[in-house]
């Protein structure tokens, strides 16, 4: 139809087996062997969607757009197509010129074709002239590439799009061991290459992978469903046009596969050729993608008006002239009548209302003609004043048409950067009802962001008790579990608990990673803990029950002191040692301080300290107790024996030498400890997993605690020397008592320091220094204290002098 701008289309009409030939030439289609209804409606909507363009008075006013449509049902007839709408008006050739700037070509724009296939061939040529083309079902991915293909544009999503809803359902349904066939062409062979490269990111493995023949009678399609169902996935996927999934599908009834999964694409997924198939409601459960719902209203009724005035009119035209006077290889015979070259002389059989898949994919078109008109409506000036009429270039025609944004049938036509449309799919399930075929939509994928939207009550599973089929080559692994690839495939794996301390990275299932050093995680574990810092605080109940204990041995120790200050010339008091009871008291009083220490965050100088302090305290007040019971046996058994010995013990200040000898020896172990070995704040990470002991490393403690042990034997075999002296300067017992009890404590710190280590090893270092400070004192000053205070008669000369006496004549006797 003529009109001041001409818009081409391509559509297939026919069907057509391609031959051998031995020459060169352009297939006649019109005597292709069968009709393509999907076709012929496609054809229909953009003569459509013309129409109600000129008939608007909203869009393109007071401006007429005409059509030259053109049947490719071959590869020869979409060359020559694309060819004929190159060449000037008139003309049967195309120039070739150096700038095409000013080249004014039949067509202003192209709807089609429908293949990527023949897609790729003529969007290249016209990319030339960059003269516009949108195509209503070419989905390759390739075809996005705007420095290969600057003038091409769509109406459908981009396979990569569909293959991106594809993974997101099999991740919906944790189908990860799937096989992948396509049909022998641009669509089918980059669809899969595509599908193979994003599902490889997402942990889904293709068990088998092929491409389906041309050639539906060939044998290698029947050893291809043989291979397929031999691998044992219940999920394939069929990325494929309809001609080759008919093809395939019909092998897949005859080889009787039941009870699987198939994902379709848009291509095929709601195609009458396939869905008619003999026995194919046996195959299984098939979810396709589809494109977006639409409507199309007035649209059946333009049809069967057209259908009529085909009947009318088919008499009288010439002979068939393919579709709209310009089939392919058919050329155009100006000396046909008007009315003729709207004819399709074989059309007039399809009058069969379109079916929904026909609908939907019809709106493809009647959106992308309608997306010329607006370009055209804005290049004419026809939005601020009459429209303008002026010679229209390809070129300026595509700058338009990259910046419309409309709203047709309340759906959005825009288009990105690559020239592909901002829309998405459907999901659509197929529906038996016996052997009678529908579908459910149940679901839609939206793009940016990617997601799908799925409803699951509407899902019905062609398999026992309805439920989801499994397709995987291993089961699914627990949280925290890795996996142990087994074989080649990375989906085939056995699963193995991560062991404790270690945790499973969503990032890398293959390899437990460990946790920090501050970090513990049990087995199992996806995540890591942080640990808890444990040290005896000042607030815990222990500590108050020890700081209160502590407290009131220091009250005590200083009481005695003040006790002893008093009284410091009664008998109880200097046979207790005299002055030197001062420096015992002191020392116990400084090792009781040093306890303080262990409560609290470790620090530096409180680990440095705390250890010397009581170690050198402890020694003074042990040596002093050695040399007030050394003295004793002295006086009242060595100094007649060996008075030599005595005075030279007097005569050289031995009790001092002796204090200080036993002291410096301390001091030195003391030193080197803290040269060689010191203490120091030290977090203990490997005692405990869930937590990390904070405390002072006192590893060589027992060095000094040793010494003191054999210090406190010397003064125990002191003591018992002077078991049989008078009561009054009989210290064996007491003396025994307390040397006990610190021996007792040694015995029990040493065992809890080998089998128990955890904060509380700190309160039981400072029970069993508190229970040794205690049994000294309990054992050593406070019998004398009590004589002091409730047993005065006890503390006098008289008192002494008759034990002294009692002890003279007892030894006489004997």
């Amino acid at each position: 139809m003529d009109g001041d701008y001409t818009i081409a289309g391509f559509f297939r009409l026919h069907s057509y087996s391609t031959t051998v030939k031995s020459r060169p030439e352009v297939d006649i289609c019109d005597k292709a062997v069968s009709v393509n209804s999907h076709g012929y409606h496609l054809f229909q909507a953009m003569r459509f969607a013309i129409e109600k363009i000129n008939n608007s008075s909203s869009i393109l006013p007071n401006v007429t757009l005409g059509y030259e449509i053109y049947n490719i049902c071959s590869e020869s007839a979409n060359m020559y197509a694309t060819l004929s709408i190159l060449a000037q008006s008139r003309q049967h050739h195309v120039e070739v010129l150096s700038n095409f700037t000013h080249y004014q070509p039949k067509a202003v724009a192209l709807i089609g074709p429908d293949s990527s296939h023949f897609t790729l061939t003529t969007a290249a040529i016209l990319s030339i002239l960059l003269m516009p083309e949108i195509s209503y079902e070419a989905s390759s991915e390739m075809l996005s590439l705007k420095r290969a293909y600057p003038s091409f544009l769509r109406t459908i999503p981009s396979d990569r799009l569909q293959v991106e809803a594809i993974v997101l359902l099999l991740q919906e349904f944790r189908w990860n061991w799937i096989a992948m066939v396509g049909s022998d062409d641009a669509y089918g062979r980059n669809g899969l290459k595509t599908l193979q490269e994003v599902v490889a990111k997402h942990d889904i493995c293709a068990a088998y992978q092929g491409i389906i023949p041309t050639n539906p009678s060939s044998p290698e399609l029947k050893e291809m469903v043989r291979v397929l169902v031999g691998t044992g996935v219940n999920v394939t996927v069929v990325f494929s046009n309809a001609d080759s999934a008919k093809d395939f599908f019909v092998m897949v009834v005859q080889e009787n596969v039941t009870e699987k999964v198939w994902l379709g694409t848009e291509a095929w997924s709601l195609a009458s050729a396939v869905w008619s198939i003999p026995g194919i409601h046996r195959i299984g459960t098939v979810i396709g993608l589809s494109v977006k719902q639409a409507k199309l209203p007035g649209l059946e009724e333009f049809e069967s008006a057209h259908v009529n005035s085909e009947k009318s009119n088919v008499a009288t035209c010439a002979p068939d002239l393919g579709a709209e006077g310009r089939g392919g290889g058919s050329s155009s015979n100006e000396s046909t009548s008007q009315g003729c070259n709207q004819i399709c002389t074989r059309c007039h059989s399809l009058t069969s209302a379109p079916q929904t898949f026909d609908i939907w994919t019809s709106f493809n078109v009647y959106s992308a003609v309608f997306a010329v008109a607006h370009g055209l409506h804005h290049l004419l000036g026809c939005c601020s004043r009459a429209c303008s009429k002026d010679k229209v270039y390809p070129w300026q025609l595509l700058e338009k048409i990259k910046q419309v944004n409309f709203t047709l049938q309340k759906s959005q036509v825009l288009f990105d950067a690559n020239g592909d449309p901002l829309t998405g799919y459907d999901l659509v399930m197929w529906k038996w009802t016996g052997q009678t075929w529908s579908f459910d939509v149940i679901g839609s994928f939206l793009q940016k962001p990617d997601r799908l939207n799925l409803d699951r009550d509407g899902l019905l599973w062609l398999t026992k008790d309805n439920q989801v089929p499994v397709s995987a080559c291993s089961k699914v692994c627990v949280k925290g579990e890795k996996r142990m690839q087994v074989g080649l495939p990375q989906c085939c794996f056995d699963c193995m608990a991560c062991p404790a301390g270690t945790f499973l990275n969503s990032s890398d299932l293959y390899n437990c990673q460990p946790c920090g050093t501050d970090q513990w995680a049990p087995v199992r574990s996806e995540i890591c803990f942080n640990r808890t810092l444990e040290f005896l605080s000042w607030a815990d109940p222990v500590s108050w029950a020890l700081l209160t204990a502590i407290t009131l041995l220091l009250l005590l120790l200083a009481g005695t002191i003040a006790l002893f200050a008093q009284n410091l010339t009664t008998p109880v008091v200097k046979s207790a040692g005299g002055r030197m009871c001062f420096l015992m008291l002191g020392c116990l009083i400084c090792a009781c301080c040093s306890l303080y220490c262990y409560f609290g965050e470790p620090t530096w100088h409180m680990c440095l300290l705390r250890l010397p302090i009581f170690s050198i305290s402890f020694t003074i007040c042990l040596s002093c107790i050695a040399t007030r019971a050394f003295q004793v046996v002295c006086i009242f058994k060595l100094a007649s024996k060996w008075p030599a010995f005595y005075r030279a013990w007097v005569r050289h200040n031995g009790p001092n030498l002796f204090i200080g000898a036993c002291t410096a020896t301390q001091v030195v172990i003391c030193l080197v400890l803290l040269c060689t070995n010191p203490s120091v704040p030290r977090k203990d990470y490997e005692t405990f997993a869930t937590l990390i002991i904070f405390q002072c490393s006192e590893d060589a403690a027992v060095w000094g605690l040793l010494y003191n042990t054999l210090l406190g034997i010397c003064c125990f075999v002191i003591s018992y020397m002077g078991k049989d002296l008078p009561e009054n300067y009989n210290e064996a017992k007491c003396i025994t008592c307390s040397l006990l009890i610190n021996f007792v404590c040694f015995i029990c710190f040493l065992a809890t320091y080998v089998f128990y280590q955890g904060k509380y090893l700190v309160a039981i270092t400072v029970l069993s220094n508190l229970t040794t400070l205690s049994g000294i004192f309990g054992g050593y000053f406070l019998p004398k204290g009590y004589i002091i205070l409730f047993r005065v008669e006890l503390n006098t000369t008289e008192h002494f002098q008759m034990s002294i006496q009692s002890y003279t004549r007892k030894r006489s006797s004997d």
